[in-house]
């Protein structure tokens, strides 16, 4: 039986990006060993700050009936490690429990010897556009190139991810196996009798209109051009909607935070953080359009997120987002902010436009599952094996 460990190391009991991939592939796999034929584990390692406080416990919140093997140091003490042989290295190797194939999900893996290595690349932003790279991300550069050197196959999550990884890491494109990602929601997520109970927990005013963003707060999601859209439909139109931007501080939000507080509708600009899978669904589903002008993306979850709960598309017109996106959204250049206004004014002055909207988004999100992510990722380890 075909012996499978994935790293665990990104999940998080709040998980976005990175962490909403290993949560539902992890759970994707695990529901497919019986028919597949394979045994999945997990594996982990501790952060650095856990580590030093001696807190390097794995995760407790899978709540899988799975192995999950511990490897004692952290991502940042491996890899320093693995620069120059070393007798530690294949020592901690046993603590994989010696997997045919091990799957690192977080553009690292560790180079275990008796094992085939995959690593998934979700998008070059550290090498194509450094000046959006978190101070953490701005040193995955070395860190990539040196894994690549082990590693057996690179899966990515989109043809443009993929397109990228040929041109600036230089891998041969029979290396790397696309996986597309999927929603972490379905049609009809919530029913109506729940959404009244969580509204009112919730404690947002939701007979009034709004426009809606889900992500990090950091450059790359060039949330300023979406206050700048909405300050000027505001100030020209008189447009009765708020602005609603649900997420997680990332890094240099400072910008966002002070242009929110400058604008003459701050008092319509509302800036939730983190929020449980089902609240953000209700968001979603009330909004009469999402806004989504990222300068680059790997893949964009967000994006599958709104049209499977029905909500209209705007979105940027680069990267990987037209494979996601289809016909099923109005695409935009990023970088005009004006263009971003015209498009919103569009989808909530043309009822018409919203409801083809909304239709051909949930169409799209249908394309996607992620059932069929972990289908093909077991397709990729096999093409290896």
């Amino acid at each position: 039986m075909l012996k499978i460990a994935i790293d665990g190391t990104s999940l998080t009991s709040q998980p976005s990006g990175i962490g909403l991939y290993a949560k539902n592939l992890i759970y994707a796999l695990y529901n497919l060993q019986d028919q597949d034929n394979f045994l999945m584990s997990v594996v982990y390692q501790p952060r650095l700050k856990e580590w030093l406080r001696f807190k390097a416990n794995a995760p407790k919140f899978l709540n899988l009936d799975t192995k999950i093997y511990k490897l004692p140091i952290p991502v940042t003490i491996s890899s320093f490690l693995s620069r120059f042989p070393n007798p530690i290295i294949p020592y901690f190797e046993s603590a994989f429990g010696f997997p045919d194939i091990l799957h690192g999900l977080d553009h690292v893996v560790y180079p275990c010897s008796k094992s085939l290595k995959v690593m998934t690349i979700h998008d070059l932003t550290f090498i194509k556009y450094p000046n959006f790279a978190s101070s953490i991300t701005k040193n995955y550069s070395e860190r990539v190139k040196h894994c690549i050197s082990w590693t057996d196959l690179i899966i990515t999550v989109s043809e443009s991810s993929k397109r990228d990884i040929v041109k600036y890491l230089d891998v041969k494109p029979q290396k790397i196996y696309v996986t597309p990602l999927a929603s972490r929601y379905r049609n009809n997520y919530l029913k109506d009798e729940v959404i009244d109970i969580l509204k009112e927990n919730i404690g947002y005013d939701f007979t009034k209109p709004y426009i809606l963003f889900v992500g990090t707060f950091e450059p790359r999601k060039n949330i300023n051009n979406i206050i700048y859209a909405f300050n000027l439909l505001k100030k020209k139109y008189k447009i009765d909607h708020q602005l609603v931007l649900i997420g997680k501080k990332g890094w240099k939000y400072e910008s966002i935070l002070k242009d929110i507080q400058s604008s003459s509708y701050t008092n319509e600009i509302f800036h939730l953080d983190y929020l449980a899978d089902e609240l953000v669904a209700i968001f979603y589903s009330r909004a009469d359009v999402f806004v989504y002008p990222s300068h680059y993306e790997g893949f964009g979850l967000p994006i599958l997120e709104a049209m499977t709960l029905g909500t209209p598309v705007i979105t940027s017109d680069n990267s990987s987002i037209p494979e996601v996106t289809g016909n099923a959204a109005i695409l935009i250049n990023p970088n005009d902010f004006m263009q971003i206004a015209e498009a919103i004014l569009k989808v909530i002055s043309d009822r018409q436009l919203k409801e083809n909207l909304i239709s051909r988004g949930k169409a799209q999100a249908n394309l996607f599952s992620w059932d069929n992510t972990a289908k093909e990722t077991l397709k990729a380890y096999k093409s290896i094996i």
